[in-house]
């Protein structure tokens, strides 16, 4: 292992989010490499503007305060593509974390207006200020291709999510559908939440993780700890991932424990890596029947 110090700074890195995941496992894989030390300024909070805003600029300001050291420091944060605004403020020879963002949305999400129009010119931004800014770019996962430029395609590393990946031995399955369910505002939550109702009147027992549903033959868990997600999910037969983000946290932890994920059949078409991790489902059609 090289002797290099590098000081990490990240926001969301003790969360149980997809970004607080994100984080660590950024600093799993850097840790292989360099030694370094860690920054974490950020408390649980719930206020929107300092968790969002405020927090990520102090990290910028740490950032400066190394750089003028002359010490290595990496901005490990949310950084979602449209954020052009933090990649032009950083200072020179920061190294940045995974950048997220995703290409699909629906009409029914609060914010399809400002995705659609707006964030597609904040990409321009983005792509300009990273034409000319850090050597090498690092992306969750390949969803936002169609934005970026090549010669930034070419600086840049895609899909770091899947290094989370790590199957597990196969365990007999006693839970056939496990559903993640949250009610969030950019979400479309509808179609799992029609499709559980249609589930329950064929008499399935349903089970749900994250916002409880009060419908009957439904076995809410409610908001529990990643480590007990795990154990349901080893024995479960099949699930559902976003149309927003194929490849969330929760569909590799779906792979990682050899649940087959139901899927539309435009996004089963689209899909490169893992395929045969998926089902071809008609969410119109309902045709869960088949499904053994």
């Amino acid at each position: 292992m090289k002797s290099n110090k590098v000081f990490f700074w990240a926001c969301d890195y003790s969360s149980s989010s997809g970004e607080g995941r994100l984080a660590r496992l950024f600093i799993k894989e850097y840790k292989k490499k360099i030694k370094c030390s860690f920054i974490n300024l950020s408390k649980p909070t719930n206020n929107f503007l300092k968790h969002k805003y405020i927090i990520p600029l102090v990290g910028v300001f740490y950032a400066w305060l190394y750089f003028l050291k002359g010490k290595k420091f990496i901005f490990l944060n949310y950084l979602p593509y449209w954020n052009f605004v933090t990649f032009l403020i950083l200072p020179p020879k920061c190294e940045i974390g995974p950048i997220t963002g995703g290409a699909q949305f629906s009409k029914k999400t609060n914010d399809y207006y400002i995705r659609k129009f707006i964030f597609p010119i904040f990409y321009l931004f983005s792509n300009l200020i990273l034409k000319f800014r850090f050597k090498n770019l690092t992306f969750s996962t390949e969803l936002l291709k169609k934005f970026i430029t090549k010669d930034i395609i070419k600086k840049s590393k895609f899909n770091f999510i899947f290094k989370e990946i790590n199957r597990k031995k196969k365990n007999k399955k006693t839970i056939k559908f496990l559903f993640y369910f949250r009610k969030h505002k950019n979400k479309d939550y509808t179609l799992i939440y029609s499709l559980i109702k249609k589930m329950i009147i064929e008499k399935y027992t349903i089970h749900v993780i994250g916002d409880k549903l009060n419908l009957h033959k439904v076995k809410n868990y409610g908001y529990i700890s990643h480590k007990k997600v795990l154990e349901l999910l080893k024995l479960t037969k099949y699930s559902i991932c976003s149309s927003e983000n194929i490849f969330s946290f929760f569909t590799i932890d779906c792979i990682n424990n050899n649940v087959k994920i139901l899927i539309d059949g435009k996004n089963f078409n689209s899909i490169k890596y893992f395929k045969n991790n998926f089902v071809k489902f008609n969410f119109k059609n309902n045709n869960y029947k088949n499904l053994k």
